[in-house]
């Protein structure tokens, strides 16, 4: 692998040019990092408890009736996690009731072989080591959803850093589940050069009270000690969730320089609500080195074998490139 392309949070009923533009780029590969489509109903709509889904089953199927979409995956190699919206319930976890039925469609829609492990065990969590010794890159993609016990409620809606939730206090929650974190330590300890791990909500991102792993202060904390124990300097991270794109950085909680990029959206960025809402102000970002963009964006990885570089990007079509450089 020398180019890595990336990104999240597609409306199938939105405009598809974008994908025509990531082709461009000609990537070795494309990783989807949730929010695939927006399949979810509405809790008052009939659909949301009719265990068929068939508004999931519609949306998957308008997706792949988009010819950019069609024609950009004809030629390019895709990875997939889901995050909520591509998984049933807004923000939901692991009481949601149809999430079976959920990664059957999901399964289905991504053609995911009948010999993967994903058809057999619970969740949608997966791992791929590519390339030669010497250039052996793992990517794993976490399921930040099917075991996902329940986040603490804001208590003071909207308020800016505390818009929906605030971090637990309760130990006991778990983000990932304990089948998939004992299966995250094995792939840690397998040998690689450079190790992506994707997440589809933030990791490192704190200051703002959407879904992220700052909600479960003791699962980030474990995910931090755990990256410290059995990786190095070759880990970064990759996220999406937020409509946003931008840049963060840890080097406290870690012994060594772990950055993570978040891209989204591929086509609903959040300047458009911003902009219906009269918004200007910027999240707090302890932990970001990079500015906010709020525009319709993907990500990209440039990976230097000879120079054991990694130059990272998230390109906005028409706007700035942010690009951040790392050695691995």
């Amino acid at each position: 692998l020398t180019r890595i392309s990336f990104g999240s949070c597609l409306s199938e009923k939105e405009d598809q040019s974008i994908w025509t533009k990531i082709k461009a780029e000609n990537a070795d590969l494309f990783v989807f990092m949730g929010d695939n489509v927006y399949g979810d109903a509405a809790k008052a709509d009939p659909a949301f408890t009719d265990p068929a889904m068939p508004k999931m089953r519609a949306s998957y199927a308008q997706l792949a009736k988009s010819a950019p979409f069609a024609d950009f995956r004809k030629t390019t190699p895709m990875m997939v996690a889901w995050d909520d919206h591509d998984y049933g319930v807004n923000d939901g976890g692991v009481d949601y009731g149809f999430k079976a039925r959920a990664k059957e469609l999901f399964l289905d829609a991504w053609a995911i072989p009948a010999d993967d492990p994903r058809q057999t065990r619970d969740g949608t969590y997966t791992a791929q080591t590519i390339g030669p010794e010497g250039q052996r890159v793992q990517i794993i993609l976490l399921d930040t959803r099917s075991f996902r016990t329940s986040l603490t409620p804001t208590d003071e809606k909207g308020a800016p850093g505390k818009e929906r939730y605030i971090p637990s206090t309760d130990k006991t929650g778990t983000m990932l589940g304990d089948a998939q974190w004992g299966w995250l330590e094995q792939q840690l300890n397998q040998p690689v050069n450079l190790r992506i791990i994707v997440s589809s909500i933030q990791v490192i991102a704190d200051g703002h009270g959407w879904e992220a792993w700052a909600t479960m202060p003791h699962e980030r904390e474990r995910l931090y000690q755990l990256l410290a124990a059995k990786t190095s300097g070759n880990t970064i991270l990759l996220s999406g969730d937020r409509h946003i794109g931008a840049f963060y950085s840890q080097n406290k909680a870690v012994p060594f320089y772990l950055l993570e990029a978040t891209s989204s959206s591929l086509n609903r960025p959040a300047s458009k609500w911003r902009a219906e809402n009269g918004e200007t102000s910027t999240e707090a970002g302890p932990y970001r080195v990079s500015p906010i963009q709020y525009e319709v964006n993907y990500g990209l990885m440039d990976i230097n074998w000879t120079q054991k570089s990694v130059t990272l990007q998230i390109v906005s079509p028409g706007n700035e490139t942010m690009t951040k450089n790392i050695d691995f």
